[in-house]
């Protein structure tokens, strides 16, 4: 049943339009953006569709064909922050945070359906947000260009849902272009697409699901968070974007008395330098060479960061024994998914390692699909 099928069966009306906006992965660039850096992310072919239809009497009407319960209900006095819990609060922070912002906005009937995967770390929350913003941005005819609409949309998930997130991952579900990764400064949003073709090079990109569940509002990602912005006043500096690459030792040395703090600058003043390089590997064209970049941020994530898992960890491992070009784990950690860089001969035994290793760990075993660089947020009906 399409979307706009299902939009009649559960409203019984007829919706006004289907908008798409895919996940994400995030090819080098983790827990960077929150300090004003720089992140490359590339839109999956997987994407969280919603049918929608305007109301005039404010109300918010939200339904999923992935989530448990039938309609619910937000009426114009409870669309404020706090008072929508679990998936709803996503698309109702949507409404609230364009309302907020002075847009025209009534209420709507939302049907809701996703191919991304929830806790995968491949941005369902992201997609969602961006595919509800785009269906009332075209039911209301506001005309808000793509980045407002991220905008907005991190604007709903920090302070309507509660999660401290920075502007990647609704950037990348607005913005990107098929065939490319998205190179966005975060300080001010400056973007520059980046051909990125693994397969004419002989390569594929894997996802790997570990099935392990995350929940970035439990806190672990708001700690270091606030890590991050405590190390960047100790250090005088505006974000830990500011310190230089060439000053790092110098930074850390600085921060010895500060618990966890030194660690948290290695890592993100490291990432960003990883960021450069993979542009301008990828710039060069040579995607082969950004192998061993993710393998290193990979170990800064668990050894400085503190934000892998041991099936994360486990991929990793596998998949670069296998003979991988390199691995990490992308998003936000705790669980969720993994990138694997591999040459496109060698993808089969890469996956069939992993495979295995997690069946003599004793793991579920992990979805492994191919990841392509997609469009963006776009109307489909």
């Amino acid at each position: 049943m399409s979307a706009a099928a299902a939009f009649h069966a559960v409203h019984g009306t007829g919706c006004e339009g289907v908008w798409a906006a895919p996940g994400r992965v995030n090819l080098i660039g983790e827990y960077t953006d929150f300090n004003d850096g720089f992140v490359m992310p590339l839109a999956l072919p997987r994407v969280t569709r919603v049918a929608a239809r305007a109301r005039a009497d404010g109300r918010l009407r939200l339904h999923s064909a992935d989530m448990p319960g039938g309609v619910v209900t937000v009426a114009p006095d409870e669309l404020c922050p706090g008072a929508v819990r679990g998936w709803a609060a996503y698309p109702a922070g949507v409404l609230w945070a364009l309302r907020e912002a002075g847009h025209a906005v009534a209420g709507a009937d939302l049907h809701v359906e996703s191919e991304v995967p929830v806790g995968a770390g491949l941005s369902s929350s992201a997609a969602l947000e961006i595919a509800t913003a785009l269906a009332l941005d075209g039911l209301y005819g506001l005309g808000l260009a793509r980045p407002e609409l991220a905008r907005l949309a991190r604007r709903a998930e920090n302070a309507f849902a509660g999660v401290p997130c920075g502007i990647m991952d609704q950037t990348a579900s607005a913005c990107c272009a098929a065939g490319h990764v998205l190179h966005l400064d975060t300080r001010d949003l400056a973007r520059r697409h980046i051909p990125f073709d693994p397969a004419a090079h002989g390569l594929r990109l894997l996802v790997v699901d570990t099935r392990v569940k995350h929940d970035l509002g439990e806190g672990e990602y708001a700690r270091r968070r606030t890590g991050c912005e405590a190390a960047a006043r100790a250090l005088g500096v505006r974000a830990l974007r500011d310190v230089p690459y060439e000053k790092l030792d110098d930074a850390v040395r600085e921060l010895r008395a500060v618990d966890g703090a030194g660690a948290l600058v290695r890592h993100v003043v490291s990432e960003n330098e990883r960021v450069r390089a993979v542009a301008a590997l990828l710039d060069a064209g040579d995607p082969r060479a950004v192998g061993s970049l993710l393998t290193a941020g990979h170990a800064s994530l668990r050894d400085d960061f503190a934000v892998s898992c041991p099936e994360l960890d486990l991929v990793v491992a596998a998949a670069t024994r296998a003979g991988a070009l390199g691995a990490r784990m992308t998003g936000g950690g705790f669980g969720g998914s993994a990138l694997v860089l591999t040459d496109e001969a060698a993808a089969g035994a890469v996956e069939r390692a992993v495979a295995e290793a997690f069946a003599a760990a004793g793991y579920a075993p992990p979805r492994v699909f191919t990841a392509t660089a997609g469009e963006g947020a776009r109307r489909e009906l």
